[in-house]
Formats: structure tokens, sequence, C-alpha cells
């Protein structure tokens, strides 16, 4: 009792007073099958061809590609790992709004795919742009260059339509 005469309560619990995950995806393997599951699987395996790609054409403008490179190995490492923490389950242990994060990852990096898939097409549609060399006007893509710039674009624009599908599928559970 306290000196007033009213019973003193012991401080709350801790443990108790922090809210339980909010997560409507499944954890585990279960993750891969819904349509979630299905566009982490394949931004995975599109962004991975598109940093192949872009690294394979030597990078000709690095001003250009290479934020390009930095957008597709940030948001592949970054997918993978989202992807391995509802696979592995820790969503169900760390106390976070797991929709809002989904909503929130995939807001940011379809923002920035879509940005890198803009800078790609800039600089493959800059092929037949002749440089000064030394001792004749070379266009600034060779052939091979220009392939591989068209195909990195291509799979640029795929890729941003997949974060695109898992930022509305995101919205849909974050405000259903």
């Amino acid at each position: 009792m306290s000196a007033g005469g009213a019973p003193v309560l012991p401080p709350p619990n801790p443990a108790v007073s922090f809210p339980a995950p909010r997560v409507t995806l499944p954890v585990g393997p279960d993750i891969l099958r819904t349509y979630s599951g299905a566009f982490v699987c394949l931004e995975i395996l599109f962004g991975g061809l598109v940093w192949i790609l872009v690294a394979s054409s030597n990078v000709p403008l690095p001003l250009l590609q290479g934020w390009v490179m930095f957008v597709s190995v940030t948001a592949f490492v970054f997918s993978l790992l989202f992807l391995g923490v509802f696979l592995s389950g820790v969503v169900t242990q760390i106390s976070a709004n797991w929709n809002f994060l989904d909503f929130a990852y995939h807001f940011t990096v379809f923002v920035f795919y879509f940005g890198a898939f803009l800078l790609e097409a800039a600089a493959t549609s800059l092929h037949d742009l002749r440089c000064n060399a030394t001792v004749a006007l070379e266009p600034l893509l060779n052939d091979n260059q220009y392939n591989i710039n068209v195909a990195a674009t291509i799979f640029a624009f795929v890729t941003t339509a997949c974060y695109g599908c898992s930022l509305g599928l995101a919205l849909r559970r974050w405000r259903p």
C-alpha cells in the first residue's frame, strides 16, 4: 500500500505490452505457394538477369549503367533477405507490422527499379551516338553491347513489372 492507502500496482510486464507481429502471408515454404512468393522469386530471377546482362556489357556508360547495377544488385540481395526471413519464420519472432514493411519495401524498390529501367533504356538508345576516337568516329555501343543492353532493358522492365505486382498485392494486404 502507498502512503495514501491506495494499493500499488506492479509495473507492467514488458513481454505483454508489445503487440504481436502482424503478418498475413504464410510463413515457411508455404509462402512459395502464394502470388506474393511467386513474384518475389521472379524478382530475384529477373533482377539477377539484369545484373548479369549489364555487367556482361562491360558497362560502356558508367554514369547511367552504374546506377542500374547498384539498383539491381541491391534489390537482388534485399529480395533474397526478404524471402529468407519469410522462409525461415523469423517474421513470427519480430514484433512489427510486416504488411506495412512489405508495402514500404516494394514501393521503394519499384520506384528505384523504374528509374533504373528508364536509365538502361536511355543507355541503349544511345547506341548510334558517335564518339570521337583518335582515328575515326566509332559508335558508343558496338553491336554485341547493343544486343546485351536491349535484353537488359527488357528484363529491367519485366523486373519492374514484377515489383509493381508485388506492390499491388502488398497494398491490398496492408489496407484491406
